[in-house]
């Protein structure tokens, strides 16, 4: 049985976080349309879209793994909530600060972070570390954009 007001509100802190991170750094945007950028990055419009999906599947997997009663189940979130804040920052490194070195290194330790809870997930709930997939995808992706950004803006 879903019980919907925990899945709401885990989604709602998701989005949040995410919505904040794109509100913050919204005025670097004209900033990264100038930069060098690789010959595989997306238009510009590509990158809320998939952020919204990620963070939507964040939420319910989160959701998953909070409503289960696997004794995983608080280092999982303490790690989701972790990766969740190393998330929110590496806008602001890359986007604002414009340090792009230290946001590829920074978006290692996101990945690591995933990875983490990603292993932690499957332990409590394997659909809920299976919808993390496209994160992982998306942030190795955005790994390869960052360092060649790095590369042909230095």
């Amino acid at each position: 049985m879903i019980k919907w007001k925990q899945l709401i509100i885990s989604i709602l802190i998701s989005l949040s976080i995410g919505g904040l991170s794109g509100f913050i750094t919204k005025d670097s945007m004209k900033t990264f349309e100038n930069l060098n950028k690789p010959m595989l990055s997306p238009p510009p419009i590509v990158f809320p879209i998939v952020w919204g999906v990620l963070f939507l599947l964040m939420g319910i997997s989160a959701y998953l793994v909070y409503v289960n009663k696997s004794a995983y189940r608080k280092p999982a979130l303490i790690i989701y909530s972790i990766q969740l804040l190393i998330n929110f920052f590496w806008s602001i490194i890359f986007f604002n600060a414009q340090q792009y070195l230290f946001a590829f290194i920074w978006l290692i330790i996101l990945l690591i972070a995933i990875i983490i809870m990603v292993i932690l997930f499957s332990k409590v709930k394997p659909l809920a570390a299976f919808l993390q997939i496209p994160y992982i995808l998306w942030v190795s992706f955005a790994g390869y954009l960052n360092l060649i950004i790095y590369l042909l803006n230095k």
